[in-house]
């Protein structure tokens, strides 16, 4: 995707605003779902909520499901509510878990809202993953019953316009159209399958700025992460009607490779 330039755009510096219509949220972008689980992880998920809580940036975690089946784990998760305790946290499930453990996550956070993200390819590959992927009735239900707002998420794949409109029917008003071009799960996942070769999904999926087009005209609140790594990555995603955009990988490379001085400074 390219903008077009407008060499004459009538327009200051002062009269522009990025504050998103979306909760309370300060910026159009923020740290999105990695981390959590174990005790580097969890090192990770307290030094990203620090950054997140220095800079106004609303943060997810990754999936609390190792949590829920191991409650020692609970703490690597809490230390994000601990590091920022005023900010805006988002809870992570996948679509398979009930009502009722997506409540735990979210008292888990003390989360301001929840995603439930939608992993079908990764489960597929896992070799220990789900094979039955029934899920509008029981998300319906996780939407209802939530007391947070609910972010219904890809993780990595994309979205259509057709499964847009399951989800609205289902009660969603918030969706993460989560395409291709950031971290992929397949390659992940395909690393654990040594007996076969999933390279062939490498490039599998529609890329963010497709889900995005085929948003449009939703009637929901859509959010946009996958392959955004430059601050003009995420105006493009709001030119295509994204309300705000997650970073992961990029930002986790960041604390990784230069530190979290660094990584909250860049």
């Amino acid at each position: 995707m390219r903008l077009l330039h407008d060499p004459l755009p009538e327009t200051a510096v002062a009269d522009v605003s990025v504050t998103p219509a979306l909760f309370d949220w300060e910026w159009p972008f923020f740290i999105n779902a990695m981390t959590g689980g174990s005790q580097q992880t969890g090192r990770y998920n307290e030094q990203l909520a620090t950054i997140a809580a220095h800079t106004g940036l609303a943060m997810a975690t990754g999936s609390q499901a190792v949590a829920l089946k191991e409650p020692d784990l609970a703490s690597t998760f809490q230390v994000v509510r601990a590091a920022d305790p005023d900010g805006f946290l988002i809870s992570n499930l996948g679509a398979n878990k009930t009502p009722a453990q997506a409540e735990t996550a979210i008292k888990m956070l003390r989360a301001n809202a929840l995603e439930i993200h939608l992993n079908a390819v990764q489960e597929l590959i896992m070799p220990e993953g789900d094979r039955d992927f029934h899920w509008l009735t029981n998300l319906q239900r996780i939407i209802a019953a939530s007391p947070v707002p609910v972010i219904v998420k890809e993780v990595g794949f994309g979205m259509t316009k057709e499964a847009l409109v399951k989800l609205r029917q289902a009660g969603a008003k918030y969706v993460d159209v989560g395409g291709k071009g950031g971290t992929n799960f397949a390659q992940i996942e395909g690393v654990r399958r040594q007996d076969d070769d999933y390279t062939a999904l490498a490039d599998f999926g529609q890329s963010t700025v497709e889900s995005l087009l085929e948003a449009q005209d939703s009637g929901l609140t859509v959010l946009a992460t996958g392959g955004v790594r430059t601050p003009l990555d995420v105006v493009k995603a709001l030119r295509l009607g994204a309300s705000a955009v997650g970073i992961s990988g990029l930002v986790l490379h960041w604390l990784i490779q230069e530190g979290p001085a660094a990584a909250e400074a860049i």
